[in-house]
């Protein structure tokens, strides 16, 4: 069935098409454009709660999923099991599930949406063309693009609550030590 849809999308090939899933996809290596997206929001005090959640998240992806899971499971890519499929791309060399390009797209562009959601909706699209782009590129199972954005979008929801807990108790930690101040400024 799966490989059914990726045959399937072999015959959608353009040049066009298929410039556009390779940029696509080399965008998202690595989480690269994720990763330079949260260190520039890490730069300004408004946006750093936003950039480090995103960078907790995408750390936490790298462990569970790329560290974990794909040993784990240990799947194939369509790419080793089918080899007579031309590739655009050079053939990786780590197992398949869950896709790491997915994974990181969907963990740094949800945080992105639960922060800032004028911003979080086109880098959810985009996270979305980057998972398609590696179905398309033959290198992943469409369960593999799945798993990737669901444990990115649940990774980012813990990382996003984790960094407002934070958030809020040092606001309070503040608080209860002006109140001190304050106290000790009273009684002098």
């Amino acid at each position: 069935m799966e490989l059914s849809l990726l045959y399937a999308l072999q015959e959608i090939h353009t040049p066009v098409l298929d410039a556009v899933m390779v940029f696509l996809s080399t965008i998202g290596n690595g989480g690269t454009i994720w990763v330079i997206a949260a260190v520039l929001l890490c730069c300004r005090k408004k946006s750093r709660p936003c950039g480090i959640a995103m960078l907790a998240a995408m750390f936490a992806g790298l462990l569970i999923g790329n560290g974990l899971l794909k040993h784990m499971v240990a799947r194939p890519r369509p790419c080793w099991i089918c080899p007579q499929v031309p590739m655009l791309i050079p053939v990786p060399h780590d197992y398949s599930f869950p896709s790491g390009h997915t994974l990181a797209s969907f963990e740094a562009a949800m945080v992105l949406f639960l922060y800032r959601r004028r911003l979080g909706v086109p880098a959810l699209l985009l996270a979305g063309a980057i998972g398609f782009s590696r179905m398309y590129l033959f290198v992943h199972y469409p369960t593999d693009v799945l798993a990737g954005m669901a444990l990115g979008i649940l990774l980012a929801v813990a990382a996003a609550v984790g960094m407002r807990n934070i958030q809020e108790r040092c606001r309070r930690r503040d608080q209860e030590r002006l109140h001190n101040i304050k106290k000790d400024r009273d009684h002098m």
